[in-house]
């Protein structure tokens, strides 16, 4: 099977979008099954669903921004609404950003919207590629694939290119197993986000992530549309979802 048919056939009967959007509570906001909706999972569904083509609702990010207390969270939200607020965009740019992973997400929030991207947090992130080629959530903490796709996706929005971006995507692929799927890191075994996240980053760099990772995500697949976390594990499905979604529709950050 091709990948084009394999992604078409993760799209039969019920997609991603149409369990995403079963979710959705009254108020707007999406929750997981039995749970209360909350801002961070409504964000990661909003924008899962943009990043599908897939008109949303997305007031309640909008209403509950006050939720959103982390810069990492911050950033999600700019880059999941339509149209961001002055006071969340505000928010933004003033975040610190104590973390490598916080500086990616500031970097594409801003990518998002059209600002400027400081060339200091680029430096930042460079400065701290581990010797394996990989980043890490902190400094100072082991690379992981989450957060190396999100640096190169970062980085690649700030137009970095060449060798940076290739010690990056060498770090996923020595991560890659022999399921098809990506792992966080070394002996975790494979799960969807991170098979996502990892896709992500190769179509960042304009790199083919092949049929195998393809061919992980889609014997993930439920019957109900949603995504499994790994072969052996269920939990979070919606949050699970939105976050293989964009990889599925082709979309890395971002979206603009």
């Amino acid at each position: 099977m091709g990948l084009s048919a394999l992604v078409a056939a993760a799209t039969l009967v019920v997609s991603p979008q149409q369990f995403l959007l079963a979710h959705q509570q009254q108020d707007g906001g999406f929750a997981e099954p039995g749970g209360k909706p909350s801002a961070a999972l409504t964000a990661w569904s909003v924008l899962a669903l943009r990043a599908a083509g897939t008109p949303v609702d997305d007031a309640y990010v909008h209403q509950h921004e006050g939720e959103l207390t982390t810069p990492t969270d911050v950033a999600l939200g700019v880059l999941a609404e339509a149209h961001p607020s002055e006071a969340l965009l505000s928010r933004l740019e003033r975040a610190r950003t104590p973390t490598l992973n916080a500086v990616a997400w500031k970097l594409l929030a801003l990518a998002e919207v059209g600002r400027p991207m400081p060339r200091a947090a680029v430096r930042f992130l460079l400065a701290h590629q581990a010797k394996s080629g990989g980043w890490s959530w902190a400094v100072g903490v082991a690379p992981d694939s989450n957060d190396t796709a999100a640096v190169v996706q970062a980085l690649r929005a700030a137009h970095v290119a060449g060798r940076p971006i290739r010690r990056g995507l060498a770090f996923l692929h020595r991560l890659q197993n022999k399921d098809g799927g990506f792992e966080l890191s070394q002996g975790r075994g494979s799960d969807a986000q991170s098979t996502g996240w990892a896709i992500q980053a190769f179509l960042a760099a304009r790199v083919r992530p092949g049929r195998p990772a393809y061919a992980y995500l889609a014997r993930l697949r439920r019957a109900d549309g949603g995504y499994r976390y790994s072969a052996k594990y269920g939990t979070t499905p919606v949050w699970v979802t939105a976050q293989v979604l964009p990889a599925l529709a082709g979309r890395s950050f971002p979206l603009r």
